[in-house]
């Protein structure tokens, strides 16, 4: 499902969210499609305002994870809020590989809201930053054949 306006094209907020995880693939941060204090969550960091922790944020990623690449499998819009469901797929600085869909990691969830002047204000991102299921220990369910990821 992909969000359009009653004319069949994409909206542009649609397009924005689009555009930054085309750039966050090439590990390009679009800070031009942000406004400069914005909201920002993901799990095991918190949350965070602005450019300055967003790189702080992703600095505990960069040496850690590579050749991260999104697969979008939803869009919803709805009003001034994006939703953004979709896959990840990368290998870790071991080269341990993981795959939305087919490993334990990789399946995301993200809410963009936008401000009055089309810029991203708040950007929350749900997530299991374990991508290569490194923390055995807090799984807590072993479905064996049943267990679909």
């Amino acid at each position: 499902m992909t969000a359009a306006s009653p004319n069949g094209t994409e909206s542009a907020r649609v397009a924005t969210v689009r555009e930054y995880v085309r750039r966050v693939d090439l590990s390009d941060f679009p800070v031009e499609l942000f406004a400069d204090d914005f909201q920002f969550y993901v799990p095991k960091f918190g949350v965070g305002h602005g450019l300055a922790d967003f790189l702080d944020m992703a600095s505990g990623f960069t040496p850690a994870y590579s050749g991260i690449a999104h697969v979008i499998d939803l869009i919803a819009e709805c009003g001034n809020v994006v939703l953004l469901e979709g896959r990840t797929s990368g290998h870790d600085a071991a080269g341990t590989v993981w795959r939305g869909g087919e490993t334990p990691g990789g399946r995301f969830c993200s809410v963009f809201e936008f401000d009055d002047a089309a810029f991203i204000a708040r950007m929350h991102i749900y997530l299991d930053p374990d991508y290569t299921s490194q923390d055995r220990d807090r799984f807590r369910w072993n479905r064996g054949r049943a267990q679909q990821w």
